[in-house]
């Protein structure tokens, strides 16, 4: 059996084949460039093939291939709802991949299942079977692996963690990507610091590291650069997060009690110095028993957790059980 592993993003496809034991033999990555519609799917027709070539596999042998996609992998279907790659509103994705490789089983997934798989696999969390991974980036996602199965309700939507609800009385500001994300995502970094800018600036004439020309341009790659420095508006906004951060995983360890809660994404990245501080005000809003007995970590696999993911899953062939139970 030959196993391949593909992690697409909304900007690029790496791929990887892989031994029984999920060991990466080969990896290579190319970029989409723009592209969108079935355009996405010969990009991946490309990599696999080259993958294949490099490993000297045929065409005729029996393949396994693993595909982690960012967005929702309908289990029942096989269609994706990836909202980064144009087009991909209800794709059929594993039927295009069947159709080009007949002699192959297919097995698509969300991200963050596959984050929370990588990480159990091959990353800090190996070994456990019970863990979860809150992946921050442009937004908020969770990959829940609880009695060594991932979980993923009725319509393949459990972990859409930035709607969690955080703060009271409701704000309309939260409509278009919930409580969680509009604070403590990237983009929600990067929103907050332009709400407190303002409020700075009228109320104490502010002129600290993020008073450039153009604030409505302002990042978290740059909020985290004014921290640290010691900005005031950055200090304000990260605390805020930190403090968020906290409260949604002593969420999830009252409900889950998990061994490990796992950071990733690309704020953490930078992030990653607060994961003590994320646990010391979990320990507020926990379970105690549970917290007590859990462990916060940043992600070891910062570039390849989804890549791995998509390497158990295609060695699994399903997605019902880890670790073969």
């Amino acid at each position: 059996m030959v196993y391949i592993g593909l992690d697409l993003g909304g900007t690029k496809i790496s791929g990887a084949l892989f031994t029984e034991n999920n060991i990466m033999l080969i990896n290579e990555t190319l970029y989409l460039e723009g592209r969108g519609g079935d355009d996405v799917t010969e990009r991946i027709f490309s990599l696999c093939d080259s993958l294949m070539e490099r490993g000297s596999i045929k065409r005729e042998h029996k393949k396994s291939i693993g595909i982690c996609v960012p967005g929702i992998a309908y289990s029942k279907t096989g269609k994706v709802w990836a909202p980064n790659i144009p087009g991909w509103d209800n794709y059929p994705l594993r039927e295009k991949m069947l159709e080009r490789y007949s002699n192959s089983t297919v097995m698509v997934e969300s991200d963050r299942t596959c984050y929370i798989l990588g990480e159990s696999s091959q990353g800090v969390a190996k070994g456990c079977e019970n863990a979860i991974f809150i992946a921050v980036g442009t937004g908020i996602g969770a990959g829940i692996l609880i009695d060594g199965r991932v979980l993923h309700g009725a319509s393949d939507i459990v972990g859409a963690t930035g709607w969690m609800a955080l703060r009271q009385p409701y704000d309309k500001e939260w409509d278009a990507c919930g409580c969680f994300e509009t604070n403590c995502s990237g983009n929600g970094i990067a929103l907050q610091t332009k709400k407190v800018l303002k409020r700075h600036i009228n109320e104490r004439g502010y002129q600290g590291c993020l008073s450039g020309p153009d604030p409505e341009k302002i990042t978290a790659r740059e909020v985290f650069a004014a921290l640290e420095k010691g900005d005031p508006v950055a200090k304000e906004v990260i605390d805020n997060a930190i403090e968020m951060w906290g409260m949604a995983a002593a969420n999830f360890v009252s409900l889950f009690n998990p061994e490990m809660i796992i950071f990733g994404g690309g704020i953490f990245g930078p992030a990653s110095v607060f994961v003590d501080r994320i646990y010391d005000e979990a320990l507020k809003w926990a379970q105690p028993i549970a917290i007590k007995q859990c462990r916060f970590a940043a992600t070891t696999l910062p570039d390849t957790a989804g890549l791995y993911g998509a390497g158990v899953i295609a060695r699994l062939g399903h997605i019902s059980t880890v670790n073969g139970k």
